[in-house]
């Protein structure tokens, strides 16, 4: 039997037959990153990409220690990218502590990857609507908190989470006091893309002097 090292060279990274890169000319591109990123991502959705609102949300904390985990991306508008959850969690208390914070997507059914990069602030009263927006099973599994902690027993949770999926259906309204969203403003976005005889291909937007204004750039891969 091969070896672990053989058997990862051995798998596929990206599907066969993907386009031609579209990324050429650094002045060609949308004029802002937000612009290049929905068409990305109504690519990845038109092509049947799986989950491709998931991303990696990596935090460091005061003790420089980093962290990583995947969390879904509740909204985008000018002022950058959101996501929600627990002020208490660990990604709360890192965000907390230190604001800076990087995403990435990895489309890979479009050979694509977008990397963000920036600051970060709370936004309760946007995390109330967005709580109750979520699925009951969503919302009691909020309901329930204790992100992280140690836990004696599975069944335990199994029945603190049926519990909480009553409340839930009794007070859709009922939201954590320590739910929050938390919105991503982007000091610089990249684009990398992998196409058919074209190798790889990065494209960098980072913030300029301006309120909206964005430099572009070609990087090596």
């Amino acid at each position: 039997m091969p070896g672990f090292r053989e058997r990862l060279r051995d798998l596929p990274m990206f599907p066969d037959g993907l386009p031609e890169g579209q990324i050429s000319d650094p002045h060609a591109a949308p004029p802002t990153p937000h612009d290049l990123f929905t068409a990305w991502f109504d690519d990845a959705v038109a092509v049947g990409a799986h989950a491709p609102h998931a991303m990696t949300l990596s935090t460091a904390g005061s003790g420089a220690v980093v962290d990583a985990r995947t969390v879904l991306l509740t909204d985008l508008d000018a002022g950058g990218w959101w996501f929600a959850g627990h002020a208490t969690s660990p990604k709360g208390r890192h965000l907390a502590e230190n604001p800076q914070a990087a995403l990435t997507f990895l489309w890979r059914e479009v050979g694509r990857q977008v990397r963000v990069a920036g600051t970060v602030s709370s936004h309760p009263d946007v995390g109330v609507e967005d709580f109750r927006r979520r699925s009951d099973a969503s919302r009691a599994t909020g309901l329930v908190d204790h992100q992280s902690e140690v836990l004696d027993d599975l069944a335990e949770h199994r029945e603190a989470w049926a519990e909480a999926l009553q409340e839930v259906r009794a007070d859709p309204r009922r939201v954590p006091s320590t739910w929050t969203a938390w919105r991503l403003s982007p000091s610089s976005v990249e684009f990398w893309q992998t196409g058919a005889g074209t190798g790889q291909t990065r494209l960098r937007y980072r913030r300029g002097t301006g309120p909206t204004a964005w430099t572009t750039e070609l990087l090596w891969p």
